[in-house]
């Protein structure tokens, strides 16, 4: 799958992630969600989490899962942005680990990533029902959300605490809401 599109002035195009890609992968994905780096753009954790977001070897299970894809957004050779899919079942796909470069939020590009994100498992794997999980206390990010369609449900999931794997709470009560559309 590759796809040329053209949000604002710069020329981007979709592909699917590839086992050379995952260190610009793991470095586009933790600049924009840990740290100092992340603070630059308005969709970071830093201030709930400590530690890391995701690793290297978490990323190559991704890729080699055949339910699982991460599509790129390239901007020429940089890797812009990135959102992971995940087939749940015959009607329901995830999308998570919505990523863009943090000197490029309030561009258009996560827009772009969601709408490309449910054309692909809508076309590819005939889901009909998109949904996500996002911390509860990220009120801003579900509002974000919630813009483009998603609606946000009574669920609930817990927060892996003490996994660090996913990164080092700075609260206890983090856990994640759960948000769905109607894709199909």
């Amino acid at each position: 799958m590759q796809r040329d599109l053209n949000p604002g002035t710069a020329d981007i195009m979709i592909r699917e992630a590839q086992e050379q890609d995952i260190p610009a992968l793991h470095k586009l994905i933790e600049s924009a969600y840990r740290g100092d780096s992340a603070k630059r753009g308005w969709t970071h954790e830093a201030d709930l989490l400590d530690g890391q977001r995701t690793d290297v070897a978490a990323l190559r299970e991704i890729l080699d899962n055949p339910d699982q894809i991460i599509l790129l957004a390239m901007d020429g050779v940089n890797l812009a942005g990135c959102v992971q899919l995940v087939r749940v079942n015959d009607a329901v796909a995830y999308l998570g680990m919505l990523t863009v470069d943090p000197e490029r939020q309030t561009g258009g590009l996560g827009k772009i990533l969601i709408g490309e994100a449910e054309q692909y498992v809508a076309a590819n794997w005939q889901s009909s029902v998109m949904e996500m999980t996002v911390i509860r206390q990220r009120s801003d990010l579900i509002a974000y959300y919630e813009r483009r369609g998603y609606v946000l449900t009574d669920e609930r999931r817990p927060f892996p605490h003490g996994d660090e794997r996913f990164g080092v709470p700075k609260t206890q009560e983090l856990e994640f809401a759960v948000l769905r559309k109607e894709i199909g």
